[in-house]
């Protein structure tokens, strides 16, 4: 299994607004657990771009980002659950398949670049070949319910089921850096969760400073003039995990377009007239699958407190971490968990 993350692209078009992670304490968040990682894996990183490893040369950076981050969620109060994939839908395969040959082209840039001792630019392109294995998938399971944080299986996509979770009320809002679970229906998306701080500008000597994000679905149909459904078509114009949309359409003129079109054939007919462009047969399949996903209903999880044997376990015993700062954090975790009132609050559902 080779995963990547696309996603649409809502740009300035999506009703964004800063908060801060204290702004969500005590709230129920449905991360999407494969984009989570993903962003793990590709982040977490030494100074030539190649992951974290083990004593033993087996990938940590997905355990590292994990851990440590998700730590700093639960001792700020938020209370996630991670969503995992399940069976992707069958027009899925051809992206997948395409974004793996990007990543070969990405594997031989990084070789060279590392070789020719261009740091920066070998890590730009590590961040590009990230792969997450079953075996890790099977790992982060284990390592989050060490952590007492729940795990949901999603029968198809996790955007989908995390965005269920959220319209359901099950959690306040779905977590992912990419836009799709507003096409899926969630009223609130959280973004930059797992990547606040300060960062680089890639190819540029400045910082940015991250911050979360709270996105509405609702105000952002409202500030374009835009249906749901419309919002599907922008992101079939534009491309998402499902299709790779038109070449030279981004947001703001798939927006232009959608809102005079009455139904996807018009979209379709679009496309064809004014830029000769032909969507594949089953891209009425793909609409249908963001507006009426397959997902499980009210899932059953519930919340623990960490387990510091089997975190030390897991983390020191079988990967090498250090088993002082595992201990610390911990600690803290549980610590935090319990002045919050946590413990006694956990469980009700």
């Amino acid at each position: 299994m080779l995963v990547t993350q696309l996603g649409v692209n809502l740009g300035d078009l999506a009703a964004k607004k800063t908060i801060s992670i204290s702004d969500l304490a005590g709230k129920r968040i449905a991360i999407d657990a494969f984009n989570t990682i993903y962003q793990f894996l590709s982040s977490v990183r030494q100074a030539d771009g190649t992951p974290l490893t083990d004593f033993k040369g087996h990938i940590t950076s997905h355990l590292s980002g994990i851990f440590y981050r998700n730590a700093r969620l639960l001792e700020a109060g938020v209370r996630p659950i991670y969503v995992f994939d399940g069976e992707p839908p069958e027009f899925k395969k051809q992206t997948i398949g395409a974004r793996s040959e990007r990543k070969k082209e990405a594997e031989a840039k990084f070789k060279e670049a590392k070789e020719s001792g261009f740091l920066e630019e070998a890590k730009r392109y590590a961040q590009a070949i990230s792969h997450l294995t079953p075996e890790m998938v099977e790992e982060s399971k284990e390592l989050l319910s060490a952590m007492g944080i729940p795990v949901v299986q999603a029968p198809s996509e996790g955007e989908a089921q995390a965005s269920q979770l959220a319209i359901e009320g099950s959690a306040y809002a779905a977590g992912s850096q990419d836009f799709d679970c507003l096409l899926f229906g969630a009223p609130l998306l959280a973004r930059n969760l797992s990547i606040t701080g300060r960062r680089k500008v890639p190819r540029k000597d400045e910082y940015i400073q991250i911050e979360p994000e709270l996105i509405s679905l609702e105000d952002t149909l409202k500030a374009n003039n835009l249906t749901r459904k419309q919002l599907v078509w922008l992101g079939i114009l534009t491309g998402n995990d499902f299709n790779e949309g038109i070449k030279g359409i981004g947001p703001k003129k798939a927006l232009k377009i959608v809102v005079e079109c009455k139904s996807l054939d018009d979209v379709l007919a679009y496309a064809k007239e004014k830029h000769a462009y032909v969507f594949p047969e089953d891209i009425k399949a793909i609409e249908k699958f963001f507006l009426s996903p397959p997902v499980e209903k009210k899932p059953k999880f519930e919340y623990g407190l960490p387990d510091a044997r089997k975190l030390a376990k897991i983390l020191c015993d079988e990967h090498d971490f250090s088993q002082e700062r595992v201990q610390k954090t911990s600690a803290e975790i549980e610590k935090k968990l319990k002045e919050k009132g946590e413990q006694s609050t956990l469980f009700d559902f």
